[in-house]
């Protein structure tokens, strides 16, 4: 690891007044030059494999965050597979509901994980890892596509028994994830999922989903028209203004924030550690949309009107989540935020984390997820969030 090339080494230490004021960079012979303003600890990147379960993997590293920052502890680490392994039988469900008319896919959102920590529990990892390959990691592939089956098969017939499909997914589930204990030891104490959540010290109830969009109105709750929220599960609705103040605020204060967003676009470069929004990027020569990633460049002007427009014509989609952990200031005063990612940590110089420029979050951003006492006082007002 070479130095000053990592986030990783700021991360492991506590981002101390020193370190601090020592610049990092996105990838090797980039000239970007980081300063890291204000952090939160996280717990290690993880790598979702060939899955679909990002938005478990997300959440579960922003509720390790949340733990650590109210158990005043650095040892957490929770089991993803546990939420999934909870969930698609809900999926299930909503399917046959709907004759088939839903979404069906290993695709959640935090929303998800926030309902299973209040109705299921939590379990660490260690007790529960959803029977992971050690030499391949996890690959659901197959799994989504024998469940899909599976599923459609019962909404195809005049009648169903509620018991066949039941038996039949979890059957499936159990033979992919294997099965959660129903007690369990853990550090030598007994607990149950439900136990074991209570003891980490999180309320579900004090989590608040909010996104950022025009077609309904501000400050009144809505159900975001994405696929992956097959629950229809409601969010506070605000200007992409106080979304990034909302953010700032969280941060400087020791909160982290659970980001859904879009990563599909070209200036959205994992492997180079940076995600941006160069100015006048569909004019630039393929030469000049390069050196944005190894020189700071200009980044576009975000407006409200434009988050709608590319939400409306497909280009922002919820296909992705994350955990912001962190803002950095590039060395021309350029705002950015420390993302954790969860696709392992060697696709990149950073470790696993990425650099986020605010253009890209405010353009890019589908919701985010905080704890309610990280939201600034007036805004929460406005929200009727108390």
């Amino acid at each position: 690891m070479k130095k000053n090339n990592h986030i990783t080494i700021l991360l492991a230490l506590g981002f101390s007044a020193l370190l601090q004021a020592q610049p990092n960079t996105n990838k090797k012979d980039s000239q970007y030059q980081f300063t890291i303003t204000k952090s939160i600890d996280a717990a290690p990147v993880q790598n979702q494999g060939k899955t679909g379960t990002c938005w478990s993997f997300s959440t579960l590293s922003f509720f390790e965050s949340e733990v650590m920052r109210v158990k005043k502890t650095k040892e957490v680490k929770l089991s993803e597979m546990f939420v999934v392994r909870k969930t698609y039988p809900l999926k299930a469900q909503n399917y046959i509901r709907m004759h088939g008319s839903a979404q069906f896919a290993e695709g959640g959102e935090p929303t998800d994980v926030v309902y299973c920590w209040k109705n299921f529990g939590m379990m660490p990892r260690e007790i529960y890892n959803g029977n992971y390959n050690e030499a391949t990691g996890y690959n659901h592939h197959n799994m989504d596509s024998v469940l899909l089956a599976e599923i459609k098969s019962f909404t195809t017939k005049s009648q169903i028994q509620a018991h066949e499909w039941k038996e039949q997914i979890e059957g499936t589930l159990s033979s992919y994830l294997g099965n959660p204990p129903e007690t369990f030891t853990y550090k030598g104490k007994s607990y149950t999922p439900k136990s074991y959540a209570a003891e980490l010290g999180i309320n579900p109830d004090d989590y608040v989903f909010i996104s950022s969009f025009t077609h309904h109105p501000f400050y009144k709750p809505f159900i975001l028209e994405v696929p992956d929220n097959w629950a229809w599960k409601s969010y506070q609705n605000i200007p992409i203004d106080e979304v990034i103040q909302t953010i700032n605020h969280a941060l400087s204060n020791g909160y982290g924030v659970a980001w859904a967003a879009d990563v599909s676009e070209p200036y959205f470069r994992f492997k180079e550690g940076l995600a941006l929004v160069p100015d006048a990027w569909e004019s630039m020569s393929a030469e000049a949309k390069n050196a944005c990633f190894t020189t700071p460049c200009k980044q576009q002007t975000i407006t409200q009107e434009l988050r709608q427009e590319k939400f409306d014509n497909y280009e922002t989609q919820d296909d992705h989540g994350m955990h912001i952990i962190g803002m950095a200031k590039d060395q021309n005063g350029g705002n950015y935020y420390v993302i954790k990612n969860s696709w392992g940590t060697k696709r990149n110089d950073c470790d696993g984390y990425f650099y986020a420029s605010e253009a890209y979050v405010r353009l890019k951003t589908v919701s985010i997820t905080l704890h309610k006492k990280a939201i600034p006082a007036e805004i929460a007002k406005k929200m009727s969030v108390k």
